[in-house]
């Protein structure tokens, strides 16, 4: 029998590969679980390479060729899913991003990428590097830019945040440009477009104090965990560990103001900023 066809980089290269992967691992008589057996994985990482939402890696391809015969498909394959506009550290965050039909994130120190407005996020990149040239940091703007684009739909990927008190009192380039991108929340928020808790000072000692969360859920894919540091990132699929951490944002909203209480923040700290500039 004729084994598959190389894939048409041009098509969606996760999803086509997680078809394939699918089809040749029943085509074995194997159950996600005993193919995750031995590839020393989870389950649940089988159902999201086969999902889609996760990306298949040289080492894996070529140890799934090897268990299931497919004569190097997928080795020869994945490469189509190497390249990537983000960092090496969230490319595969961003993917299973796109991905989700749900996104809780939680953001200590700055607004969320994908809530960023233009001025802001180019101050966030020149903080981050500094001797960068101009045409570096449009296009790490660019890409964070089009992660917006998810929100053009009115109602997917259900979007909800918690924004440490911290992210609104630090001035990011200017009073202006803050002011700008707290009214940009405040205009989502109003257009029942995302939900927005801020986690105030008053708090103290929260559940998330090592720093950033974000969870994601899929409709035919296991849930997802992302933690973030400096330049390092590690994407989560361990369904104990993400029950843990879908705790610990659970703790969160419940020690943030509400929704209603975080609006009115949000809108008077831009209109302070907004004052300040005009002072």
């Amino acid at each position: 029998m004729p084994g598959p066809k190389n894939l048409d980089p041009s098509s969606s290269p996760r999803a086509l590969l997680g078809a394939e992967l699918r089809v040749a691992r029943e085509r074995a008589g194997l159950t996600q679980a005993e193919l995750a057996e031995r590839l020393f994985v989870s389950g649940s990482f089988i159902g999201q390479l086969e999902a889609g939402t996760r990306r298949m890696h040289l080492d894996v391809a070529r140890q799934i060729d090897e268990i299931l015969h497919t004569d190097g498909f997928f080795a020869r394959n994945c490469g189509a899913l190497a390249k990537s506009r983000y960092p090496n550290h969230f490319a595969e965050a961003a993917e299973a991003e796109a991905a989700a039909t749900t996104i809780r994130e939680y953001a200590p120190l700055a607004l969320p990428g994908m809530l960023q407005v233009e001025p802001y996020a180019s101050e966030v990149f020149r903080a981050y590097q500094p001797t960068a040239t101009e045409d570096v940091i449009d296009e790490l703007v660019r890409n964070r830019l089009d992660r917006a684009k998810l929100l053009a739909d009115a109602t997917k990927p259900l979007l909800w945040c918690v924004l440490d008190e911290a992210v609104l009192r630090r001035v990011v380039g200017s009073p202006k440009i803050t002011a700008e991108a707290l009214r940009h929340i405040a205009a989502l928020i109003r257009a029942r477009r995302i939900i927005v808790q801020v986690l105030p000072f008053s708090a103290g000692a929260h559940s998330s104090m090592g720093g950033t969360l974000k969870l994601m859920t899929f409709e035919d894919a296991p849930p997802l965990a992302y933690v973030q540091g400096n330049s390092i990132g590690v994407l989560l699929d361990d369904p104990a560990t993400v029950a843990r951490h879908s705790l610990t944002y659970d703790l969160l909203t419940a020690s943030a103001l509400s929704p209603t209480q975080s609006l009115a923040l949000i809108e008077s700290v831009a209109e302070g900023y907004a004052h300040d500039e005009h002072a």
